[in-house]
């Protein structure tokens, strides 16, 4: 059965080792990175969620909250690794977060950036009900920013 569990002693080696499919590699940071983000984002309530299923770590996912207007969650990185793709794993799991955000309650809507080219990663947010913002980040002009009202 999936679920989310957070990052402990035991298991962030684990973590570390996961990754995905070599072209996919300019669409989401290595599993490492998403720890060090979960880390240096600690001042903005970040949360890395280890993805299970039956013990098994399929992914990790890290939500972090904006701390400037207008306040939201944002969901920085967003990972199934390359051995679990292709088997609902990452929607059931998109599923469970958004689930876990509605249900803390903090804010109204997660957003989320995602290259323009990464079509898989769009169908399954919108499929989710992630809708285009029309927010154009200057830095990241080959970028969409989607949001989803919880």
């Amino acid at each position: 059965m999936l679920k989310l569990a957070y990052i402990t002693e035991e298991n962030w080696l684990d973590v570390a080792s996961l990754q995905v499919k070599d072209n996919q590699k300019g669409y989401v940071a290595p599993a490492i990175g998403i720890l060090a983000r979960g880390y240096v984002y600690r001042d903005c309530n970040a949360k890395v969620f280890v993805i299970e299923d039956d013990n098994t770590i399929v992914g990790v996912a890290l939500v972090r909250e904006f701390t400037d207007e207008p306040l939201g969650y944002d969901l920085q990185q967003f990972m199934i690794d390359e051995r679990y793709q292709g088997k609902g794993y990452g929607s059931s799991a998109l599923q469970l977060i958004l689930d876990e955000l509605r249900k803390e309650g903090h804010y109204d809507h997660v957003e989320v950036c995602v290259k323009k080219d990464d079509a898989a990663a769009i169908y399954l947010y919108e499929k989710h009900g992630f809708k285009d913002s029309g927010y154009v980040d200057e830095d990241v002009p080959d970028a969409l920013n989607l949001i989803c009202y919880l």
